[in-house]
């Protein structure tokens, strides 16, 4: 055996004695609570059909985009296609990137320069970490929605700075106090950055939109894998910002563009999101059934969350594992997220509520928790 196949065994041997170690699953028939497919626009027959006929009525676009779109990967579809999602959001202009890890590796590695200073909370997604990594900037995280905390890192900052939070976040679900942070980042003329993957769909266009603050966050990522049901990602902000990331992001310039059937997908989705009133008042609708029917445990608690995404802390991989376990046998498809994607300690199940899902369902999967960790 080589070096390296044995550097490999061992790290797998770790991860297995740990009880972290990963394996993929295949589809299943269980209840979804578990997908990001909030608004259930991955299933909708009427999206798949809608994209068909956008297809269908360009039939000279190639299957394949052959290239960057700085070579011979770009299409006016796809501008008009960015200006239409960035107006949508209420931007001045907006970039595509292939993915919600693409678009962050991009911003995060390539504006922020040596000398300067990204600030993230410390529960930000993994893509914006390795963003941040690939720059040469210095790199602070603070506790999780605390302003005393970002507070003492904005003194230490040097050069442009830039904060790093998401406006949903997603192992918690919970909510940053935004107007607060806006405040408190002016105060020191930082530049606030807003993930907004899994807030757009729970509040139709992102919760930067809602709450009117567009005018002063300097970057949004918006992600189309979640309430939208698609791939992909824009990067949202001013026209100066997307000319830089075509220049200088990495991950922008030296990949192959999107095909034409996922532009279309993500085009018919934003149509469609338009017109989810029903949808999005479903939504609301469950997350309050959920949170009125679990019973709250002090040994084992619920994350305070308005969001699609609740969380039961269970504190240890074994009791996730076990939790999650029951619950799929039960019919239900909860997931365990263990660490170290979480903090040691905080290993929990994360329960996704869609629209979709029915009252019954819920109830269902209340009772099933209130009966095997919160029975009293």
């Amino acid at each position: 055996m080589t070096a390296a196949a044995k550097y490999i065994e061992k790290k797998l041997a770790e991860r297995r004695s740990s009880g972290a170690y990963r394996t993929l699953k295949q589809e299943n028939t269980l209840v979804d609570f578990c997908s990001n497919d909030y608004l259930g626009f991955a299933r909708s027959l009427t999206l798949k059909n809608s994209s068909n006929e956008e297809i269908n009525k360009n039939p000279s676009v190639l299957n394949g985009a052959t290239g960057s779109r700085l070579i011979s990967g770009n299409l006016a579809y796809t501008e008009t296609l960015e200006n239409e999602i960035a107006a949508y959001h209420k931007s001045d202009a907006g970039l595509l990137f292939n993915s919600g890890y693409d678009a962050n590796i991009g911003l995060f590695s390539s504006l922020p320069q040596r000398g300067d200073t990204i600030i993230t909370d410390e529960l930000i997604h993994a893509s914006i970490i390795d963003g941040a990594r690939l720059s040469h900037a210095n790199r602070y995280t603070f506790k999780h929605n605390d302003l005393n905390s970002l507070d003492a890192k904005l003194k230490q900052a040097k050069g442009i700075c830039y904060v790093v939070i998401e406006s949903v976040y997603s192992m918690d679900g919970d909510i940053p106090p935004l107007p607060e942070l806006l405040n408190l980042t002016e105060k020191y003329t930082a530049h606030l950055i807003v993930d907004e993957a899994h807030a757009v769909g729970l509040y139709r266009n992102g919760l930067i939109p809602r709450l009117n603050l567009e005018e002063r966050i300097f970057a949004r990522v918006v992600t189309f894998g979640k309430a939208l049901g698609c791939h992909g990602a824009i990067v949202l902000g001013s026209n100066a910002l997307r000319e830089y990331l075509i220049n200088f992001a990495r991950s922008f310039i030296y990949t192959t563009a999107a095909p034409f059937h996922q532009l279309v997908a993500v085009k018919m989705a934003y149509l469609l999101l338009q017109e989810s009133d029903e949808a999005i008042n479903a939504l609301q609708k469950n997350i309050r059934l959920f949170k009125e029917t679990i019973r709250y445990n002090e040994e084992y608690p619920l994350i305070e969350s308005e969001s699609a995404i609740q969380c039961i802390i269970l504190k240890s991989n074994e009791k996730a594992r076990e939790v999650a376990a029951y619950l799929q046998n039960s019919g239900l498809d909860v997931r365990a997220i263990l660490s170290p994607t979480v903090p040691q300690g905080s290993e929990r199940i994360r329960i996704c509520l869609h629209a979709f899902n029915t009252e019954n369902e819920i109830i269902k999967l209340t009772d099933t928790i209130n009966n095997l960790i919160n029975a009293k």
